[in-house]
């Protein structure tokens, strides 16, 4: 019939949909025999953990919605209710609430892995800065959660948070005001915030969308860095792939499963179980932890402003990755004083993280400021001048070369291909 697709799917039921939804046809192609490197490790299992949270992070945030009270007389008490009165609301709550540590620790491990194997250069871009998007959706999502429970952790917060907007000149004050609907954070403040908690992860869903959309044009980064040369460097991506995700995500179910069971509030902090009072500022006021690094690299500039725009040039600085990294090999496998150097960022970054938990005074500040000035030199001086400096080792001229010889760089004396081809 003219206009309508031909499907290849025997099942009549399914056949009659797709042929004029052709969906069942889409989701084959791109998830069913959609070429991927034959030498993915287990890193590549980040990302589908990643959409494994997000949907698990919606469910259960529907089902909190339901019997959660955006009231600031009605809040705490409210998820006080759910914990005690509603069916299973006690497993819901500690999911969504642990659900979120783990979104934020795949999510990490995620974004190492691009830095590790270089997949934000090209022709990957595109596909990096949607990435780093992601992350400012995650980073906003959260926060405004954490208010939602009404704590005393949770009004600090948001008053803290808010007021940092107050440090830019002219357009700062009415920006906190309008974030709080008023002129303190009150009810305005915690029904916008729930509203937006709400819709953002909707939003997320789209731009999660778009980041796969990318993928599949550029195609999969592997551990090598190279590009596909020929179909024998690939796998069809089911069955291959999705028994391998199964495998990650079985492991990382039984870690999730043991934190929610058995640790439930090992990762929160315990003046939130405290109703919030305006009157009575914590004698610490510390954001949960995948802030802490950002947090730290604030309060470690005594210029109220400068920390403020460190803070938030700290996360938009990863947008410019792309063009900062001048080496033209993608791979940290290929480039060995690269490697150490981005293991020392790392290690710099969770020390930032164990600064910001503790309070500013003594070596604190001393390691924060150290932190702050190597995570920002790393990124604007170290990558240019690496790139242009360092000797890297020689490419594999193929994916299938090395996979099939054990892995690894190249001897010395075996074939490669040339290093600005890479």
């Amino acid at each position: 019939m003219a206009g309508m697709h031909k499907s290849e799917i025997s099942n009549p039921l399914i056949n009659w949909i797709d042929t004029r939804l052709p969906i069942f046809t889409m989701m084959q192609k791109e998830y069913g025999v959609f070429p991927t490197p034959k030498n993915f490790n287990y890193f590549w299992n980040f990302g589908a953990l990643a959409t494994v949270m997000l949907v698990i992070m919606i469910a259960t945030g529907i089902l909190l919605a339901m019997n959660y009270q955006p009231n600031t007389h009605l809040a705490f008490d409210s998820i006080q209710h759910i914990m005690r009165d509603v069916n299973y609301g006690w497993l819901i709550r500690y999911i969504h609430q642990n659900g979120a540590s783990m979104f934020f620790i795949v999510t990490y491990i995620h974004i190492f892995r691009g830095l590790y194997y270089g997949s934000y250069k090209a022709p990957r871009e595109l596909l990096w800065m949607i990435g780093v998007v992601i992350l400012l959706i995650m980073m906003a999502t959260a926060f405004m959660g954490y208010v939602l429970p009404w704590g005393q952790m949770s009004y600090w917060g948001a008053t803290v948070i808010t007021n940092l907007f107050s440090a830019f000149p002219i357009v700062g004050k009415p920006i906190v005001t309008w974030l709080w609907g008023g002129f303190s954070v009150d009810n305005p403040t915690l029904n916008r915030f729930f509203s937006l908690h709400y819709l953002l992860p909707f939003v997320l869903v789209g731009v999660v969308g778009l980041h796969v959309a990318a993928l599949h044009i550029a195609g999969s980064n592997n551990p090598l860095g190279i590009d596909v040369k020929s179909p024998q460097d690939t796998l069809p991506f089911h069955p291959y792939y999705t028994i391998k995700d199964s495998v990650g995500l079985c492991v990382f179910l039984g870690v999730f499963a043991a934190f929610v069971f058995f640790a439930p509030n090992m990762l929160g902090d315990p003046n939130n179980f405290i109703p919030a009072n305006p009157l009575q500022t914590p004698p610490d006021i510390v954001p949960e932890w995948y802030f802490l690094p950002y947090y730290a690299i604030l309060r470690s500039v005594p210029n109220k402003l400068l920390g403020v725009c460190m803070l938030f040039g700290s996360i938009l600085l990863l947008l410019a990755l792309p063009w900062l990294d001048t080496s033209k090999v993608r791979s940290a496998k290929f480039r060995p004083v690269y490697k150490w150097l981005l293991l020392v960022w790392v290690v710099w970054v969770i020390i930032l993280g164990w600064c910001g938990a503790h309070k500013p005074e003594g070596v604190w500040v001393i390691l924060s400021r150290i932190g702050t000035l190597w995570y920002f030199g790393h990124l604007l001086v170290v990558l240019p001048l690496l790139g242009k400096l360092e000797r890297t080792l020689p490419l594999p001229e193929s994916i299938s070369r090395p996979v099939l010889a054990g892995g690894g760089p190249l001897p010395s004396g075996a074939a490669a291909k040339p290093m600005e081809k890479a």
